[in-house]
């Protein structure tokens, strides 16, 4: 008598489709790279005492706390539209990487050491980098609404590129998580700009002010 048919999931063991073998080879690769290139991950590891350094820019609160700052103490109504729109820009990559976050649920690479500065309950996943998400959303809210030479462009997204590949180093993220958040950040610029706030369109928050 003929063999009983394999349950459907043997069958996926056995014969894994292209797409699997491609997305599993891939996900080796992203975990391979990133190991090796946690250089910063423990103070014990090769670059171990560039840590402190790497561990500060790029921060959610320092930049909703200075964006604040500067709102409230500006006195020019130019000023105060461009700095409420980064706040906004700033609170709603907040929201959206944490959203993110809470739904991919991506544990963070096994080399990470917990020592962040200030974190919430979806801090413990990897996938996106907020770090990265909010650099390269600055990045280029910075180039399009401040007038800046070209040195200081260039030394704006070095920056930008810099908190990314930081994020793997220190052992916080894989590669992919970084990448990801990068042209999450670029793309959500575009909403802050289809949503812009202006005199006209929201009164009643530059009454406050």
């Amino acid at each position: 008598s003929a063999p009983p048919p394999l349950p459907e999931e043997d069958c996926m063991k056995l014969n894994p489709s292209f797409l699997g073998i491609a997305l599993s080879s891939l996900l080796a690769i992203d975990l391979w790279a990133s190991k090796r290139l946690g250089v910063c991950a423990g103070e014990g590891s090769a670059w171990g005492s560039a840590r402190p350094l790497m561990k500060v820019s790029g921060h959610g609160i320092p930049w909703l706390l200075g964006t604040f700052y500067g709102l409230c103490q500006s006195d020019s109504s130019a000023a105060r539209e461009v700095l409420l729109n980064l706040l906004f820009a700033l609170l709603l990559d907040l929201v959206l990487v944490a959203v993110v976050k809470g739904l991919v649920k991506r544990r963070r690479p096994t080399h990470n050491k917990m020592d962040m500065f200030v974190t919430i309950s979806v801090d413990k996943y990897s996938f996106p980098s907020g770090h990265a998400t909010r650099a390269a959303l600055v990045c280029r809210f910075f180039l399009h609404h401040l007038v800046l030479a070209v040195p200081l462009r260039v030394l704006l997204v070095l920056w930008a590129l810099v908190v990314g590949v930081s994020r793997v180093m220190l052992g916080r993220h894989n590669v992919t998580d970084v990448l990801f958040g990068l042209l999450l950040g670029y793309a959500l610029y575009s909403v802050v700009e289809s949503c812009w706030l202006s005199p006209l369109s929201a009164p009643a928050l530059f009454a406050l002010w």
